[in-house]
């Protein structure tokens, strides 16, 4: 049995290797073997010295969208797409009878999806990606890039408030909700909690920093290093300063370049 893995995110990565290893926890070890890629370039070569059994892949890796890898090489083994993308892309991987595991998914999620895809491929029954399949699929990703959320309706004493998301320089988790400081530095109280928030938003235009703040691109005014490969990042209208975790800094500095 051999993977290949596209995923450019190390612990997805990681996560993906653990969920083979319980899939497969009856077998030899050596008897499952995995390639990892973070880039359609690395992808297209793999695929060019080797066959693989299945295909586990993000949609988005560090040189662009796998589709474009999968439009430019011909697959003969199934495909399980693995990210965090909802809505309109998994709705087009649902008609299209792609596989398909929505971020976060557990250990059964997984079981699942590759037994069900294994089977179909088996049976001569499996959707392979075509031009017309991937033309629908990049469409789909097209158009939720452009369906974030626009603002959040604020509830105050006086009544309520829109709060464009493009005045938000900083969310930050309290409890079961959220507070936004927007670019004058008022903050504003948002009913939802910081996951929920963030999966609404461009990832273009925010990044979850920690496990309980979210930035915006564009009230970033400065960054410094910090110890145990940390970063202090200075917002806009912000007093105090906001700090990376260990686990998000290396991507943290590949989304500042995007």
């Amino acid at each position: 049995m051999k993977i290949l893995i596209l995923e450019d995110e190390i612990p997805a990565y990681q996560k993906l290797q653990a969920c083979i290893k319980g899939f497969f926890k009856d077998n030899e070890p050596s008897s499952v073997q995995s390639d990892w890629a973070r880039t359609n370039k690395d992808g297209k070569q793999f695929l060019a010295e080797n066959e693989y059994d299945f295909i586990l892949s993000d949609i988005q890796l560090l040189d662009g969208v796998s589709f474009d890898l999968f439009d430019e090489v011909s697959i003969d083994c199934p495909i399980i797409f693995c990210s965090a993308h909802d809505e309109y892309l998994f709705q087009a991987f649902s008609t299209n009878g792609i596989a398909y595991i929505l971020k976060p998914y557990s250990q059964i999620d997984f079981n699942k999806a590759v037994e069900k895809y294994q089977s179909l491929f088996n049976q001569g029954n499996y959707n392979s990606l075509n031009s017309d399949t991937l033309s629908n699929l990049k469409s789909a990703l097209q158009e939720e890039n452009t369906s974030y959320k626009k603002r959040f309706v604020i509830k105050k004493a006086k009544g309520i408030q829109l709060l464009n998301v493009s005045e938000i320089s900083l969310i930050e988790a309290s409890g079961d909700f959220c507070i936004a400081t927007d670019t004058k530095g008022k903050r504003h109280s948002i009913s939802q909690t910081l996951s929920s928030i963030f999966q609404q938003l461009n990832p273009v235009k925010f990044f979850k920093i920690n496990r309980s703040e979210i930035v915006s691109i564009d009230a970033i005014e400065n960054i410094e290093s910090y110890f145990k490969n940390r970063l202090l990042i200075t917002i806009s209208k912000v007093k105090e300063k906001v700090m990376t975790s260990t686990s998000t800094t290396s991507d943290f500095r590949k989304w500042l370049e995007n």
